[in-house]
């Protein structure tokens, strides 16, 4: 058949050795799993914080310099995040609680919302979602005991995360060459992958990740000001939600807009309408800022990857689950170049950015040359 090769002669000659290394990457594998999201989370923080730990290196040692950034992550990051995670779960609750007791003067809400032309019938409307509401009721209170059930397994988590981290800090450079000399992968094929994968790390973690955050955080300043209750789980909602193409912020100011509208405080409300404008249309500035011109992910990259990513590997999925599915696009496009010795036709932009940036500097022309060469040597 065109195009067919006979498999390697590390293979034909080495069956027993190919068969066992397989077998102990999957046993690692297996080891890996039970924890497998706060190691992928020490990776991802490892990927962001090298920078600083290179410029340490310049003054202390690099075991020092891993030392000090880990212990700063942990006051700086990991306590706080955890600290905001419990206030937000602690307000989602309060205010479920409010509403299954009544504590929320349902008829002066309608009384306003008719003043201002909106006649709403918000006892039907609950009373028609009444399964709904008890269930989504049920899901939060569950979540919750179970958050604080698993304490002792989120305490060795952290701990696995921090030991990761510093290993990543301090070793990643030799992890890297050596997991690049252990896979059977042309050199050119390697190189292309690093930059396809380092570029799908920055623009998932800066480019969305980031950039939610500072939203994020704008919009939690702005609802403070404004009086809004429940500050922080509103503004970890912001953080979730803006992180989705076509959703962003809107999701909370507009319903935070008419809640104020509801309890007779139009100018408020007039002024987190114009500033959730600010915020949400601030995108367009932060995110070239931060990242450059990228077309690393699309939309359908960024929702799916979100969301299956979040049950996969729990709450770093926001952060691995986009890369893991650009990271497999870009994987599958250097197999098929391998291949077939050619790009995708008509479209050879149109994959990654990472790819496209690589047309321009010709290494895309280059590395099927390389993998032909070596195919018609073996």
């Amino acid at each position: 058949m065109p195009g067919s090769s006979e498999p390697p002669d590390w293979i034909v000659e080495q069956p027993g050795v190919t068969a066992l290394a397989l077998v102990s990457g999957l046993l690692a594998l297996f080891v890996l799993l039970p924890y497998l999201q706060y190691v992928l989370f020490g990776v991802v923080l490892a990927y962001i914080l090298q920078p600083v730990q290179r410029h340490l290196e310049n003054y202390i040692g690099p075991t020092v310099a891993a030392i000090t950034v880990v212990a700063a992550t942990l006051i700086v990051v990991l306590l706080p995040l955890i600290y905001v995670a419990t206030i937000a779960v602690q307000q989602s609750l309060r205010l479920v609680r409010s509403i299954r007791q009544g504590e929320i003067d349902v008829e002066t809400i309608e009384g306003a919302l008719e003043t201002n032309g909106y006649a709403v019938d918000l006892v039907a409307l609950y009373e028609s979602n009444q399964d709904r509401i008890a269930t989504g009721i049920r899901q939060v209170t569950t979540g919750a005991i179970d958050l604080a059930g698993s304490l002792p397994g989120i305490f060795i988590g952290i701990t696995i995360t921090l030991f990761v981290l510093f290993a990543l800090l301090r070793d990643g450079d030799r992890f890297v060459a050596w997991l690049e000399w252990v896979l059977p992968i042309d050199d050119a094929v390697l190189a292309e992958l690093r930059t396809g994968l380092d570029r799908l790390m920055w623009a998932s973690v800066v480019g969305n990740v980031a950039v939610a955050a500072i939203q994020a955080v704008m919009l939690g300043v702005g609802l403070a000001i404004a009086g809004v209750p429940a500050v922080v789980f509103l503004t970890v909602a912001t953080f979730v939600l803006t992180l989705l193409p076509l959703v962003g912020a809107f999701g909370i100011w507009i319903p935070v807009a008419a809640y104020l509208v509801a309890i007779g405080r139009p100018t408020a409300s007039a002024a987190i309408v114009v500033y959730g404008l600010i915020v949400t249309f601030s995108d367009s500035y932060l995110r070239p800022a931060l990242i450059g011109r990228t077309g690393a992910f699309n939309s359908a990259i960024i929702v799916v990857g979100i969301f299956g990513g979040l049950v996969v590997f729990g709450a770093v999925g926001l952060f691995v689950g986009p890369v893991v599915l650009g990271g497999a696009k870009l994987v599958l496009d250097s197999f098929a170049r391998v291949r077939t010795g050619t790009s995708i036709a008509g479209a050879p932009s149109e994959t990654t950015g990472a790819e496209s940036d690589e047309t321009d500097t010709g290494a895309d022309t280059e590395a099927p040359s390389d993998v032909d060469g070596d195919s018609s040597e073996e």
